[in-house]
């Protein structure tokens, strides 16, 4: 009786040794290529803070030099009223005239892509030109429209031997640098707007003029929902904007001294303190402080956006 011995493995070809798994190795490959742009972006942004608030806490003394003081210097912001008229100058400034500006801007735009505008292309460039005129350029051609004496102003009550109010006077001085800061980004905002209409599906209108909504219901319903994102964007570029304000109240300061003063505004209130009262330090701590501020006005009016988007 022979007994079966059981089948070997001679026949059939051994199984391969477990694989290793891969070793991950950083790459810096990505880093590269960013290292050009990390490398402008610290020496442009990131040194520049770190300096200002290194000086936001020394004191320039004429009996000891430069001394440690602390956070001394952002007390003595908060307890300075000339930075107060300026914050409060350009709040006021930043209530009135974004919501006229975005709002002739939105205006245009539906204007523009509702399809009924004849020469909708003219209109398109020329409300967008004047954003292509630079700031000083455009201040000085309205400083002299503005003028009593010499410009358009002073012409008409020659003329009409009337006597119009005074733009650059005191009361109005604010207002009339709104209209030059509306008149120059108006196209600006205008075309955000209208390029984040362009992207809305026709189909969402078909479907709206099969139900017979009126072109009121479709601005509401449509249209201004799809573009939140780019409202909310014009809003926050507006508000950093309103808080930077410089070019214009400097310089219709040579045309208005009465006017506006060196603390008319708190980026002009920094320039002066800087390079005209040499209290650099001080003037460090007032840009930090209206950068913190800027930052958290920007940040709430996104969250809300993001918000009511969602």
């Amino acid at each position: 009786m022979t007994t079966l011995s059981p089948p070997t493995m001679a026949g059939r070809p051994a199984a391969p040794p477990p694989r290793k798994r891969p070793t991950r190795r950083r790459s810096w490959v990505g880093w590269g290529f960013i290292a050009p742009f990390m490398v402008v972006f610290a020496l442009v942004f990131l040194a520049p803070i770190a300096y200002s608030i290194y000086l936001s806490l020394f004191r320039e003394q004429m009996v000891g030099g430069t001394s440690f003081v602390g956070l001394e210097n952002y007390q003595r912001a908060f307890e300075d009223p000339k930075f107060w008229e300026a914050l409060g100058r350009v709040s006021l400034f930043l209530v009135i005239q974004v919501p006229i500006m975005l709002g002739i801007a939105l205006l245009v735009a539906l204007a523009i892509d509702s399809g009924r505008l004849y020469g909708k292309n003219f209109f398109r460039i020329a409300i967008f030109m004047p954003y292509a005129v630079p700031a000083v350029v455009a201040t000085l051609m309205w400083g002299f429209i503005y003028g009593s004496r010499f410009g358009l102003v002073g012409n008409i009550n020659d003329a009409f031997n009337v006597s119009l109010p005074n733009p650059l006077s005191p009361d109005l001085v604010l207002a009339s640098i709104g209209n030059i800061v509306t008149w120059e980004f108006v196209g600006y905002n205008m075309l955000i707007f209208y390029a984040a209409l362009r992207v809305i599906p026709h189909s969402l209108y078909e479907a709206a003029e099969i139900d017979g909504a009126s072109q009121l219901r479709v601005i509401t319903a449509i249209k201004l929902p799809a573009i939140r994102g780019a409202l909310v964007i014009a809003t926050i570029f507006s508000i950093i904007g309103s808080f930077q304000l410089f070019n214009e109240p400097s310089i219709l300061q040579n045309l208005a001294p009465n006017a506006i003063t060196t603390y008319f505004t708190p980026n002009l209130f920094t320039y002066s303190l800087s390079f005209s009262g040499q209290q650099h330090n001080y003037a460090a701590t007032v840009a930090i402080l209206m950068g913190l501020l800027t930052m958290v006005v920007a940040y709430v009016v996104q969250l809300r956006g993001m918000r009511k988007e969602a």
